[in-house]
């Protein structure tokens, strides 16, 4: 297998950019792909913001700024991804949108090309069981916000070889993350503990138990957590919540892993957190 120089990541949404960033920064050339022009647009305005942000806190130059961003190439073709060594997908979490993407880069990807997925929590041993070369399948489970969170999951499926995972764990380095290595289960580690949390935390507001602010305030000053599980499930985003649950309810089959009644309500109302402005916590400005 060769050498990994050049990075092609799907999906230029809060995951995908920042995936993108963080391995430009690391020196890698790469090619951020999502289906139009204007999604391409924002990724890389939360790029650049990113970057100032870190500029202003004295961690990078404006230089090396720029830099960064001059390593990115954008496209609204998957076809540009074909002497990519590695492509990491963050598209929506749905299996038969990462299996239709995964089958279509077996038509264009080298055939010595990794194909990374940032699923949350879908089964690898799922989606590499679409591929042509399922060996070559794995996961790299990064977390929000990319440039800040140290940790990525490395997930092997059933077919994964060794030789690809051991690429990619010494790629998670060289992006300056701290890898882990998991075997393919439902949610993985951090979800399959963080999500129920969330989840009951949910439960307990929709049972009128006590008031979100003081949910998180407990687990806080109770448990010593830097953030309570609303505040967090409103940064993940609690579409993503309910797509965890709903993965692991079903693929588990285990009636403690249903989705909250009232999770399903604020998804079907639009209400996700942060990313919609409103949540368990209002974050439009005042």
């Amino acid at each position: 297998m060769q050498d990994i120089q050049q990075i092609g990541v799907i999906g230029a949404g809060t995951m995908g950019s920042g995936i993108a960033q963080i391995c430009a920064a690391a020196g890698f050339s790469v090619v951020m792909q999502d289906l139009s022009d204007r999604s391409l647009e924002r990724g890389q305005a939360a790029i650049a913001a990113s970057l100032a942000r870190q500029a202003r806190k004295g961690l990078i130059s404006d230089g090396d700024a720029i830099q960064v961003q001059g390593r990115i190439a954008t496209t609204t073709h998957l076809e540009r991804l074909e002497p990519c060594d590695i492509v990491i997908e963050a598209v929506v979490e749905k299996l038969e949108v990462k299996t239709a993407l995964l089958q279509r880069l077996d038509g264009i990807c080298r055939h010595d090309a990794i194909f990374a997925s940032n699923t949350s929590s879908i089964s690898l041993t799922e989606l590499a069981a679409a591929s042509a070369h399922p060996g070559r399948v794995i996961g790299m489970h990064f977390f929000n916000p990319v440039p800040v969170m140290q940790l990525v999951e490395i997930i092997r499926a059933l077919q994964t070889t060794d030789i690809v995972a051991e690429a990619v764990t010494a790629l998670t380095r060289a992006i300056g993350k701290t890898p882990r290595v998991s075997k393919d289960s439902y949610g993985f580690i951090v979800n399959r503990l963080l999500a129920p949390q969330i989840n009951e935390a949910i439960n307990c507001v929709h049972e009128g138990l006590a008031t979100a602010e003081d949910i998180d305030s407990m687990m806080k000053l109770g448990a010593n957590h830097p953030m309570g599980p609303l505040a967090l499930g409103d940064l993940i985003g609690l579409d993503v919540v309910l797509n965890i649950m709903e993965t692991l309810y079903q693929g588990f089959d285990d009636p403690k892993y249903r989705p909250s009644p009232l999770l399903k309500q604020m998804v079907a109302a639009g209400y996700l957190g942060r990313k919609t402005g409103k949540g368990f916590a209002d974050y439009h400005p005042a």
